[in-house]
């Protein structure tokens, strides 16, 4: 069953590819900015620690 899912998730991320491009493009933008933005928070809350005994 895990294996069929897998397979049409696959099939239904290559439809939406060839089917709208610039979306799938814009999609997989905004996934990158927001994970960047992500890191620069960690980082920001990583770097406030004070960490001296």
């Amino acid at each position: 069953m895990k294996k069929n899912l897998r397979y049409v998730a696959i099939a239904f991320v290559i439809f939406y590819l060839l089917s709208s491009p610039q979306d799938a493009a814009g999609f997989v933008n905004n996934a990158f900015t927001q994970l960047g933005r992500a890191g620069d928070q960690v980082s920001s809350f990583v770097s406030s620690l004070d960490l001296s005994p």
